[in-house]
């Protein structure tokens, strides 16, 4: 589905990303880990189209999607879900998410019902402003808005940063749930064991590159990756 080649991407006059290559399968959750400035987090703007790479390719379904501008991006089929949750406080969660389709012209009647499905929550306060909500349920309403474009392929990155443990278990059930349903998962996260638990497949990226890949039952049994990540 995803073919990254040996991407090299500079940020703020370092070389953030230093010759990356790695894939996606469709269908698959994929996962990056590594430490605090690695180069994960700017490989998924890459991919998203929010920064430019300095060379290399980002093939997305057979087609160069690289340096392409954001909104092309989205048309083809991937979303983000941003560091930080990123949502417009002053907007309330049905307007959230109705900016996610901003795209789309048909009706989103269907989509609006798989989201409170999703979310229960979301669909009790739905017309509550974002910035009122509590940090998971602003990251519930980061990941509904992305889903509302209906993507092919959804980019998370740090999904649990800042929430209760009881909260971060949710948010990865949902996301098997999403992945169950079909969309294909690229997840960042700090929490790298609950990331290779959940993932198919794990690349682990130490300054810019990317040293080790396996399974994600692989690289929990790693002792390279206990040792770093997991803190064993």
């Amino acid at each position: 589905m995803l073919k990254v080649n040996n991407l090299k991407i500079n940020y703020g006059g370092i070389e953030a990303v230093k010759g990356i290559s790695f894939s996606i399968e469709q269908g698959g959750i994929v996962t990056l880990i590594g430490a605090n400035g690695a180069g994960k987090s700017t490989t998924l703007r890459c991919i998203a189209g929010l920064i430019k790479p300095r060379s290399g390719s980002i093939e997305f379904l057979g087609e160069d999607i690289t340096g392409k501008d954001p909104a092309a991006i989205v048309a083809r089929g991937i979303t983000m879900v941003p560091e930080g949750r990123k949502i417009f406080s002053d907007l309330t969660v049905l307007e959230n998410l109705k900016i996610g389709a901003y795209l789309r012209t048909e009706s989103l009647d269907e989509d609006l019902k798989w989201i409170f499905d999703l979310f229960p929550r979301l669909k009790e306060r739905s017309w509550q402003l974002g910035g009122t909500l509590s940090g998971g349920e602003q990251q519930m309403l980061s990941v509904g808005r992305a889903l509302m474009s209906r993507p092919k392929l959804i980019m998370m990155d740090e999904p649990s940063l800042g929430l209760a443990p009881l909260i971060v278990r949710d948010i990865f059930e949902i996301i098997k749930e999403i992945n169950r349903q079909g969309v294909t998962i690229l997840l960042i996260e700090q929490n790298a064991n609950m990331a290779l638990k959940t993932a198919d497949i794990g690349y682990v990226m130490e300054t810019g590159r990317i040293t080790l890949t396996g399974t994600g039952y692989e690289l929990l049994t790693n002792e390279g990756v206990k040792a770093a990540y997991l803190g064993a």
